[in-house]
Formats: C-alpha cells, structure tokens, sequence
C-alpha cells in the first residue's frame, strides 16, 4: 500500500504540467496565431505579385506562432494581478498557480531564442526590425494601465509582422508597406474592441483601460468607422498595384461581413457572440488574401 503512494501522487505531475503549458501559449486557440499571421500573407503575397516563396511562408507561419505565443506569455506574466479578478482570465496557468514565473519565463526564452533562429534565415533588413516587433510584444500588455485605446498597440505589433514580412521579400520600404500597415492596425482595433466586450465590467471594477469601455454606447459606430478605415487603406492598395477584380470582390465580401457586425453591436451582445464575432475576423484575414492572390492573378494574366 505504502509503496503505491509515492507514484499515485507523482504519477499525474508531468500531463498536467504540459497541459498546463498547453494552456499558456492558447494551445487549444489558435484565433490570435492567425490574427497575427494574416497580415504577414498579405504582404508576402502582394509584395512577391502572388507568388510567395515556400521558405518565406513557412518562416512567417512558424514564426506567428512563436511571436503570439511569447506575447500571450508576456501578457499573462504582466497581468497576473489582474487575471485573478476577471471571470474568463482566473483559470489562468499563472493565476491559478499551475505554473510559476519562472517556468512562464523560460519557455518565453525559448521561443524569442527559436524566433530569432528563423531570422538568421531572413535578409539584414528583416533582422534590423526584429527587436522592434519583441519590444512591442513587451510594452502592449502594460498599455491597459495607462491607454484609453490598448488595441491600438496591438494593431502596430501585429501590423509590424506585415513590415517584416514586406522587407523579406522587397528589401525595402514602399507606400503599399504602410497602407497594410495602417489597414492592420485598424483591423486589430475593430476586432480587438470586439473581444473586449467579454471582459468590460470586469475591466471597469478594477480600472483596466480598454477601447470596448471607452466607446461605450457608441461601440457599434466606433467600430464602422475603424473598419471603413481599414477597407479604405486596402483599397487604396489595390490601387497603386492594379489588382483585379476579384480583389475589389474580397474587399466588399468583407463590407458586408462587417457592416452585419456593426448591425449587432448596436444592441447588447453577451460574451459568447462578442468571442463569436471576434474568431469571424479570421475569415475576413483569409478573404483578403484570397482577394489579393486573385487579384494579381487577374493583373497578370487578363489585362
């Protein structure tokens, strides 16, 4: 009986600390991974005319995830006091106890090290702009202390994947660089907004910031106007590179989808369709892929 004890209780330890892992980086939810990744496609796919190398690709790909996971990781070591008071985030890894600090930190240390091996694969221009995107990684967590808008933070980190992405294929900087630039940053405020209604009067009791909680009652209008911004950047780069019809056809697909999200927030809308609407977003980053890769299509082979 005694000689049991020992590996009942320790039996179980290794599972649960790799689910516990698992859980850290959002294993089972990969929304924010594709959030981050989408517009790195659009720029490799219109800066390489539609057609991005396979090398390109698969680093981008790869390193989306190392980078959202860090920044998850980053997020929860910096939010830990406030974590423990918001309904949705108190099962946390960090909160709940599963895992220290220092066994967050040392994963985060593995994947900025695995991030940065796939720079050494990237041209010098590439390697120039990488600790720009891990020092915006580090500062958006803390922005809810002290911005009104912290999604706004988030659109320049995420948009900063699309400027990296660009300079691996270019070398260099063009306008259409900071039209997607600009056009993900919009992005990342509308989307963003939306997931934060599920936390707002969390949020409000403990004094976090955020756009969802800024905007109020006027949410919904707020939202139209980012998103109008954002189709507004994407059509002006259509533009200056002649794509097609069919990219133009991806960018009112996605009016549509918005314009019928702004329709629902102007009434209340409970988490569950607040999260639903957010993980629609990851649709509208493969619509616009799509519509820039018929585009140049249509530029290349019809005109």
């Amino acid at each position: 009986m005694s000689a049991s004890k020992p590996s009942d209780s320790t039996g179980p330890i290794l599972p649960l600390r790799l689910q516990a892992f698992t859980n850290l980086i959002r294993l089972p939810n990969q929304t924010g991974t594709l959030l981050l990744l989408f517009p790195t496609l659009w720029s490799l796919a219109l800066a390489s005319q539609g057609w991005p190398s396979t090398k390109l690709i698969l680093i981008f790909v790869v390193g989306s995830f190392m980078m959202r996971s860090a920044g998850v990781i980053m997020n929860d070591l910096a939010d830990r006091s406030f974590d423990g008071q918001v309904e949705r985030t108190r099962h946390r890894p960090l909160v709940s106890g599963q895992l220290r600090p220092k066994h967050a930190l040392v994963l985060l240390l593995t994947l900025l090290l695995g991030a940065g091996a796939l720079l050494s694969l990237l041209n010098p221009l590439t390697w120039l702009l990488s600790p720009v995107a891990v020092l915006l990684a580090g500062i958006y967590p803390f922005c809810k202390r002290f911005l009104h808008i912290p999604q706004l933070m988030l659109g320049v980190a995420f948009g900063w994947g699309g400027v990296m992405a660009w300079a691996a294929v270019r070398d260099q900087f063009e306008i259409t660089t900071w039209l997607l630039f600009a056009a993900t940053v919009c992005w990342a405020i509308v989307y963003d907004t939306i997931y934060a209604i599920q936390d707002r009067n969390d949020d409000m009791r403990i004094g976090v910031k955020s756009s969802a909680i800024l905007f109020g009652s006027y949410t919904w209008l707020c939202v139209g106007l980012t998103a109008t911004f954002m189709l507004f950047f994407l059509s002006l780069a259509g533009e200056i590179n002649q794509l097609g019809a069919g990219y133009f056809a991806g960018l009112a697909l996605v009016s549509i989808l918005m314009g019928y999200q702004v329709v629902l927030l102007r009434s209340d809308v409970s988490a569950e369709l607040a999260f639903k609407l957010f993980r629609q977003h990851c649709w509208i980053g493969l619509i616009v892929l799509i519509g820039i890769l018929l585009g140049t299509f249509n530029r290349t082979y019809v005109s």
